[in-house]
């Protein structure tokens, strides 16, 4: 695509990726935050300081900027409460909670002031969203510096970020500072704070935390003053003098796009060297009960971190740190806060989960909020695989949940497309089934599509191009077509933009002068290829590849030591397809479509036919 010169030299001096998106050069603005907090665990209220340098990597003028205050959520009257008080299945760690919060337990961001390169800004609240008015306008190329005071106040746990949560940590600090909201292609995101997802600018944090000198810390980014800090983090042998009440933590973290701290005065503190990987930095209550599954989870979350740096593409940081605190298991950069009062399996399970968005979220950061089922669909098909592995599990069939739950929302009734905005689904049954089954099985499906070899290349190519970066659906359907030589617009268009359905069967079987024809339809709505097995009563087993026109290519054989006749293609617009085999009918005895269990086909009774 051509520029116009004097464009070109304005961003000459700009790292950017050359890789189309919706026909524009790939472009992402930039962040710088330096930020420093003051806590009081007595009732925990924090001041906080913020310098921002924005790098203004768009072709665009920009009047307005926006910030997130995620911690005006947790207040009656927000739009969360009314959200969840009015959708018909609640999520049962809100509910009507919010609504019933005093003063003294709800959360907020106040800005005291806002400058823009040293001369103040006009700015709006509106509920989770700061409105900034430039005093000058931010031209492509340019570097501006916001500088920042704020108070906040945090809420009682609730959901994600909070004091003293149902296990007791006293402080999961998530959402907790003054965000500047992502503008790219499509614009400004400045998204309320309702429920789901995030979407955030990448950069560098530099973060001090002064806290009670009790207190343990961990989360993103790496500790600069380990040896004042004490806690575990210090070099062995060193002797640490915490000086006055408080000690001042001292984080950076490099290209990320978000920066969460978690602090309690009862952390037990483990490390753990990963081979050839990173430092695991373990955070948990120090209770008895939950010790032992505790340590037994850091060998395991060695094998998880080994299994996505080779299943995706190598960890880039230097550390993660699994910690003991909100509401659940979410991911954050560098870092996730799970719930530990759980038996072994589960606390394995959410650790992999979690891990796995370090990958799909936090180095390959979609817009949570228009495409959550990359993120969440894309870990839940990558954890379950770590999971059966790492478990040593030994299920063939690991995905079968995850197809299980989409067959369920695609005969629900309630199913939306999967380009509904994160906060508009109907229902959040809808909503989870979407973003995490469907999600998942959108993978597990191409690799039916494309093969299971060509599924495997697609993710770590996926991963080479577009870390640090945020991709959208398209991007990784293009890998996936020239790694495969298929063309996948229409999967692409059916699975995510229509609820349409997938439903093959096997419609009739007859013989005729020792020849027997087989009519397959295409019941639903939405095309496939289909993979059909005829077996004989001698005990082989014959498979029909039958491509759809569209694709205009085919897969390998997905069972190489089985015999496999490539038919013709089936176009869409017909709705039967025959298949004559040379044999007569008293000689088959049973044909299926699809035993791989890798189609999603919605109706799976008229898949088969047996005599």
């Amino acid at each position: 695509m051509m520029m116009h010169k004097k464009i070109v030299l304005v961003f000459s001096f700009v790292t950017l990726g050359l890789i189309a998106q919706n026909n524009t050069s790939y472009w992402q603005q930039k962040v710088d935050y330096t930020m420093s907090v003051d806590m009081n665990v007595e009732n925990f209220q924090y001041d906080g300081s913020q310098e921002l340098i924005y790098t203004n990597n768009s072709p665009d003028t920009l009047n307005r900027v926006f910030y997130h205050l995620y911690f005006n959520a947790f207040q009656p009257g927000s739009e969360m409460d009314v959200r969840s008080r009015n959708i018909p299945d609640p999520d049962p760690r809100v509910q009507d909670r919010i609504s019933k919060l005093t003063p003294s337990e709800i959360g907020y961001i106040k800005v005291s002031s806002l400058e823009q390169n040293g001369s103040a800004v006009k700015y709006n609240v509106e509920g989770t969203v700061l409105e900034v008015t430039l005093g000058k306008a931010i031209v492509p190329g340019e570097k501006v510096t916001f500088s920042m005071k704020f108070q906040g106040q945090v809420p009682k746990q609730i959901r994600r970020s909070g004091r003293n949560n149902k296990e007791g940590v006293a402080l999961s600090m998530t959402q907790w500072y003054p965000k500047i909201a992502e503008y790219d292609f499509e614009g400004w995101h400045a998204d309320p704070y309702i429920a789901r997802e995030f979407h955030g600018v990448w950069g560098d944090f530099d973060v001090t935390i002064h806290i009670d000198k009790t207190y343990v810390l961990g989360g993103s980014g790496y500790l600069q003053n380990p040896d004042e800090i004490g806690h575990g983090y210090e070099t062995p042998g060193t002797k640490v003098k915490a000086k006055g009440k408080k000690l001042s933590w001292h984080f950076k973290a490099p290209n990320v796009h978000d920066f969460t701290w978690a602090a309690d005065p009862e952390y037990v503190h483990d490390k753990v060297q990963v081979p050839n990987g990173p430092v695991l930095h373990f955070l948990y209550k120090n209770k008895k009960e939950i010790l032992d599954n505790w340590k037994d989870l850091q060998p395991k979350s060695v094998e998880l971190m080994q299994y996505f740096s080779d299943k995706i593409g190598k960890y880039p940081y230097d550390q993660y740190s699994i910690i003991q605190g909100g509401d659940g298991g979410m991911e954050y950069a560098m870092c996730t806060l799970i719930t530990g009062e759980r038996k072994f399996g589960s606390l394995v399970g959410v650790t992999a989960h979690e891990m796995a968005h370090a990958w799909f979220q936090h180095i390959l950061a979609t817009n949570e909020a228009k495409h959550e089922w990359m993120d969440e669909g894309f870990t839940s098909y990558i954890s379950t695989l770590a999971m059966n592995e790492v478990m040593k599990q030994n299920n063939p069939n690991s995905l079968k949940g995850m197809y299980q739950g989409y067959m369920q929302l695609a005969n629900s009734g309630i199913e939306q497309p999967q380009t509904t905005q994160a906060d508009r689904y109907g229902h959040n049954s809808a909503y989870g089934a979407s973003a995490y089954a469907k999600g998942a099985v959108f993978l597990s499906q191409l690799g039916y599509i494309i093969g299971e070899d060509n599924l495997a290349k697609t993710i770590k190519r996926y991963y080479n191009e577009w870390k640090f970066k945020h991709p959208t659906p398209n991007d990784i359907k293009r890998i996936a077509e020239k790694i495969s030589g298929i063309q996948l617009d229409w999967y692409l268009t059916d699975w995510t933009q229509t609820t349409n359905i997938i439903d093959y069967g096997v419609k009739e079987v007859v013989e005729n002068n020792n020849e027997t024809t087989i009519t397959l339809e295409r019941v639903g709505q939405m095309p496939m290829p289909v993979d059909l097995y005829v077996e004989y009563n001698d005990g082989t087993i014959e498979s029909f590849y039958m491509p759809i026109r569209m694709m205009r290519g085919e897969k390998e054989n997905p069972i190489p030591a089985m015999q496999r006749t490539v038919l013709s293609d089936w176009p869409w617009t017909h709705p039967t397809y025959d298949i004559k085999i040379s044999k007569p009918k008293a000689d088959i005895k049973s044909i299926k479509i699809d035993i791989t269990r890798t189609l999603a086909d919605a109706n799976p009774n008229n898949n088969s036919f047996s005599q």
